[in-house]
């Protein structure tokens, strides 16, 4: 048992390595013998759980998508109507990118730059299902634009990774009335404007 949480305890250490070092330096300065000594580790161990450098981003990419997207979908339901729908899920996004900072740096240093395999994005984007099929919803239902979910998340969840930038920057503060403002935009940025409404 002890062995078993060692073996856990150094593969974590050496996700969140890789978490701090893509943050801090980027996908390429961030060699494999680097990553084992911010893990403590030897760096023969990061081969006992990851087949390479690749690997191991791949892999860190899936396992923090996987831990934002259950944070982010933890409260909603499906019995909720669109606009409420979203408006939970944005708030639990906003959330997860202010508490969970480093995290939330690293999947948009992940979104943005092409270090993450097709196959191992595909898989990451399968996450995000339950706000596609929200949005799928709202397009059918003519609350949503027809618009394409990469154009949807642009204007809606992208704008959350600036502003967290700019406010670890110290050039802005994410203060709960600016937290509501941003939604706000989200919102009107996609819904349909439907004369009867």
């Amino acid at each position: 048992m002890v062995r078993l949480q060692k073996s856990i305890d150094k593969r974590n250490a050496l996700i969140k390595a890789t978490i701090k070092l893509v943050n801090n330096n980027g996908f390429h300065a961030a060699p494999m013998s680097k990553i084992a000594k911010t893990a403590s580790v030897s760096p023969a161990t990061i081969y006992l759980y990851f087949e390479g450098k690749q690997d191991l981003v791949n892999k860190t990419y899936l396992e923090v998508k996987s831990s934002f997207t259950t944070y982010a979908f933890a409260t909603y339901t499906k019995d909720v109507d669109i606009e409420s729908g979203f408006k939970k899920i944005w708030y639990r996004i906003a959330e997860f990118k202010l508490k969970k900072c480093d995290e939330a740096m690293f999947l948009s240093q992940c979104d943005n730059t092409p270090m993450i395999d097709e196959d191992c994005r595909k898989e990451g984007i399968k996450h995000l299902q339950p706000l596609l099929d929200l949005w799928k919803k709202g397009k059918e239902e003519g609350i949503i634009m027809p618009l394409s979910d990469y154009v949807l998340y642009a204007y809606t969840i992208n704008p959350l990774s600036f502003l967290m930038v700019a406010q670890k920057r110290g050039v802005f503060k994410l203060t709960k009335e600016q937290i509501n403002a941003a939604y706000t935009a989200a919102w009107n940025s996609i819904k349909k404007n439907n004369k009867n409404k």
